[in-house]
């Protein structure tokens, strides 16, 4: 091979224009394949990340109540024991928020109660005792909360109930290396809430947010029109209880309204909407690295072809002075890879050039040096499969038919 490359670098230096547009493509191909792939796979972790729940077999119910009585929480109890008889439900509860719906409510929270700043942000889930079989959270110390312990809150209340449940991550934010159990946490000015319990891990109802777990549990009745309902069914029930619910609800009232696309969902679709730009995104990353691909491939085996034809005399030439096919397929193949190389070593530059600029202007994070390293392999790799064909051509080429050429 090495007595190859002078000859081949000779040759490239007279067709400097396909040499510098195949290597520019390339480079191209490798900053922007290397720094899709990555974003797909931030996008696909994201959509693979848990929620802390059991996801199977929950139903979410979206009800929104008509007129305006003096106030929803007659309705809205009536509604989670209706829900609750339903044949197949193991347990049921109204809340104001879930893991994955888009919307919610959050706060500040301090362990000072004279500190008004450097608070944590925590999402804020009202709940029943029955909420936390409902979600499938694992509680890893303390206790549940007691039906008794549950207080009404309107829309306007800012909620500070005498117990609280947190997650684990607020739990060590804010008393590392202590037990949180029986610690106070001030959510609102002067109002005391006792931690009574720790789970595992919850997520916010949000996919974009800095503090994904830090979430509390709060014993509350939300006294509004605008209710949510989740629905933990036996395992094999939950199409029948999809189905159960609405005639469950309005034989209750028929004074409520369940929207066509959010009103019943089971969690698999609450999921599915929730990730459904990342997944499009991940998607979409992939087309673009598979086309372009697609593209430098093709320019290769054009550009080779094109090549072998203007040299057969060249490489008839060759095999009248004794050369094997092996050398003139070697010949081509080593042209190839000096020119993806060349290509290979822009792109590296470019590739992380792109990436610096999305990090400085969209906050995304640098790719991984591994990312390039396989970009780079990647590359060199389709090179040499797509000049394989047009070298194997070349190596067939007789030195009489070449000849006749002329």
């Amino acid at each position: 091979m090495n007595l190859q490359i002078k000859p081949i670098l000779s040759a490239l230096r007279r067709h400097k224009a396909g040499t510098i547009l195949i290597a520019l493509q390339i480079a191209l191909t490798l900053a922007i394949v290397c720094n899709a792939l990555f974003i797909v796979h931030q996008r696909v972790d994201r959509v693979n990340r848990t929620t802390g729940m059991d996801e199977s077999n929950v139903i979410a119910v979206l009800n929104r109540y008509v007129g305006k009585p003096d106030s929803f929480i007659p309705l809205t109890q009536t509604d989670v024991a209706a829900l609750r008889n339903i044949p197949g439900v193991e347990s049921a509860y109204s809340t104001n928020a879930y893991p994955l719906r888009q919307g919610g409510w959050s706060t500040g929270m301090q362990i000072d109660p004279n500190k008004t700043k450097d608070s944590v942000p925590s999402a804020l889930y009202f709940v029943d005792e029955q909420a936390l079989k409902t979600l499938g959270v694992k509680l890893i110390a303390g206790r549940n909360f007691n039906p008794s312990e549950v207080v009404t809150v309107g829309p306007q209340s800012t909620p500070a109930p005498p117990q609280v449940i947190i997650t684990k991550a607020i739990a060590d934010k804010l008393f590392p290396g202590v037990s949180a159990l029986g610690k106070t946490i001030y959510y609102a000015k002067g109002k005391p809430s006792t931690v009574i319990g720790i789970v595992e891990k919850l997520t916010v109802p949000w996919v974009e947010w800095d503090h994904m777990d830090n979430v509390t549990l709060m014993p509350v009745r939300f006294d509004s029109g605008y209710q949510q309902f989740l629905i933990r069914t036996k395992p094999g029930q939950q199409d029948a209880v999809f189905k159960a619910i609405p005639g469950a609800l309005f034989k209750v009232s028929r004074m409520r309204v369940l929207p066509e696309k959010y009103g019943l969902r089971t969690f698999e679709t609450v999921r599915a909407k929730a990730y459904e730009a990342d997944r499009g995104m991940a998607i979409l990353m992939s087309i673009v690295c598979a086309v372009l691909l697609a593209i430098t491939a093709a320019g290769i085996v054009g550009l080779s072809s094109f090549w072998v034809g203007q040299r057969r005399k060249q490489i008839g030439v060759r095999r009248a002075l004794g050369a094997r096919r092996s050398d003139i397929l070697s010949y081509f193949m080593t042209e190839n890879f000096l020119i993806a190389l060349g290509g290979a070593v822009v792109g590296t530059a470019l590739a992380l050039g792109l990436s610096q600029w999305m990090l400085t202007h969209f906050e995304m994070p640098r790719v991984s040096v591994t990312y390039v390293g396989v970009g780079v392999v990647l590359l060199l790799a389709l090179g040499q499969a797509a000049v394989f064909a047009p070298a194997l051509r070349a190596s067939k080429v007789s030195p009489v038919e070449a000849t006749r050429s002329v």
